[in-house]
């Protein structure tokens, strides 16, 4: 049994030695140290010896099993390290090979006139205000002088979730929250920016969603000449010093009296082209002087203050500013447009 275990010994060795990988010394493992390996087996038969060479046997035994487990961990080590070694060396990097260049996105045309926009009226003393996207039949139409019924109420297709409840239509609703919370006190001076959802279908020049832009001026001794002297400060800065303005009367049921405002065609100076057909002009955005039914509403003395609020759609300004010509450019990603904007950061 002796010579047995020692042939035993000498041939797992030899075999954990020879072995080439992980798997394979697993299974030389298996196959000396298992329940069913040969060691097990002549332990087993220890049974037939005399008492006194058991214990010998038996630490013989023991010692041989000790011996192959040492030998298996120390190769286990091994081949562990070459492993690592060859992983290192397929991955290896070359840092003298050039670089690749790495994409790097930009802001969004929109994005760009959006903050644009803010800064300029910031710099001018406003705040940034903004409000819900699913907003009260009561903000968006009743407190702006729209009761149920109104006709003004069909130019503005709504997506209703429920006979209360719907997606805004424009950010007037902000306007009429932001006065809500100044129970009365002047002065108020907002622009309040974002998401409106109209029931629209989409071409070159309409989309069901799209942004705006709405700035509020509510204090003692508002004119409109100052609602004027705003948006000229506003149409040199986003369109050129040399762009002229002109007031147009209009009707919007929250302002009284409204007005639209068109600025000079850059295109032609003036003078009429296919851009602003034969006019001269291109209309921008709708303003005038707070309602007094607004006001009131809103808890503040018509009497004693007056304000003025105009609403325009930064896609508009973006398209005029960067001739776009149509609006779903602004929403289908197209990597290829975005790219367009990025030298003019």
């Amino acid at each position: 049994m002796e010579q047995k275990l020692k042939e035993l010994e000498m041939k797992a060795l030899e075999e954990v030695k020879a072995a080439s990988g992980l798997k394979e010394l697993n299974q030389v493992r298996v196959s000396y140290l298992g329940k069913k390996g040969p060691i097990t087996e002549v332990l087993r038969g220890m049974g037939k010896l005399s008492a006194e060479e058991r214990p010998k046997m038996g630490a013989l035994a023991n010692m041989i099993r000790e011996t192959i487990t040492k030998a298996i961990e120390n190769k286990n080590v091994e081949l562990e390290n070459e492993a690592v070694a060859k992983k290192l060396e397929a991955e290896t990097i070359d840092v003298t090979l050039p670089g690749r260049p790495v994409s790097t996105g930009n802001r969004h045309p929109l994005t760009k006139i959006i903050e644009e926009i803010e800064d300029l009226f910031i710099g001018m003393g406003y705040k940034v205000a903004e409000g819900p996207e699913v907003e009260h039949d009561y903000y968006n139409f009743e407190a702006l002088n729209l009761p149920k019924g109104h006709p003004a109420r069909d130019m503005q297709d709504s997506f209703y979730i429920t006979e209360e409840i719907l997606m805004r239509t424009h950010t007037s609703p902000v306007q009429a929250r932001t006065m809500e919370k100044h129970e009365g006190k002047g002065p108020v001076k907002i622009i309040c920016p974002g998401k409106v959802y109209r029931r629209d279908n989409d071409d070159a020049t309409h989309s069901h969603q799209f942004m705006q832009i709405e700035g509020l001026v509510v204090d003692e001794n508002i004119t409109m000449g100052d609602l004027k002297g705003t948006l000229e400060v506003f149409a040199k800065k986003i369109f050129g010093a040399d762009r002229e303005i002109r007031l147009r009367p209009s009707f919007f049921p929250f302002t009284e009296p409204s007005v639209e405002m068109d600025i000079s065609c850059k295109i032609c100076r003036g003078n009429g082209c296919r851009v602003c057909k034969q006019t001269g002009w291109i209309e921008v955005l709708g303003a005038g002087m707070v309602h007094p039914n607004v006001l009131e509403m809103a808890g503040f003395d018509s009497k004693k203050y007056t304000g003025f609020a105009f609403g325009m759609g930064p896609d508009r300004i973006a398209m005029l500013k960067y001739g776009i010509d149509d609006i779903r450019h602004f929403y289908t990603n197209d990597i290829r447009f975005l790219k367009q904007f990025a030298v003019q950061e």
